[in-house]
């Protein structure tokens, strides 16, 4: 939806899941979407060279959150909120669950 405007598609997808689900790291955006994982690093490594995102260490993995500090960051938002309102039901549900690790097992529903 806004492929146009950010120059790709993986951008935007990214943009996207750090919006809804606050942080994240390269592997876990790209199962997310069912895509590649070197289009999402890519675009995690240019995201953060140009200051919207930042990245923390926890043990090995990168952990990626926007950056408070971009001066910019609320018009962003609210941009990516507008485009995520009109993202297929499916996909709003998926990623508003923000489930991210396995139920105990015999654990009543």
């Amino acid at each position: 939806m806004l492929e146009q405007l950010f120059g790709s598609q993986s951008r935007e997808k990214v943009l996207i899941y750090l919006l809804i689900r606050t942080d994240g790291y390269a592997r876990e955006i790209a199962r997310f979407f069912d895509i590649d994982l070197t289009p999402i690093q890519k675009q995690l490594e240019r995201l953060e060279l140009g200051n919207i995102i930042y990245c923390r260490k926890i043990g090995r993995t990168k952990l990626y959150s926007f950056n408070p500090r971009y001066p910019f960051l609320n018009e962003l938002k609210t941009l990516l909120e507008k485009a995520f309102s009109f993202y297929p039901t499916e996909i709003r549900n998926d990623l508003l669950k923000n489930r991210r690790r396995p139920r105990r097992a015999g654990k009543p529903i």
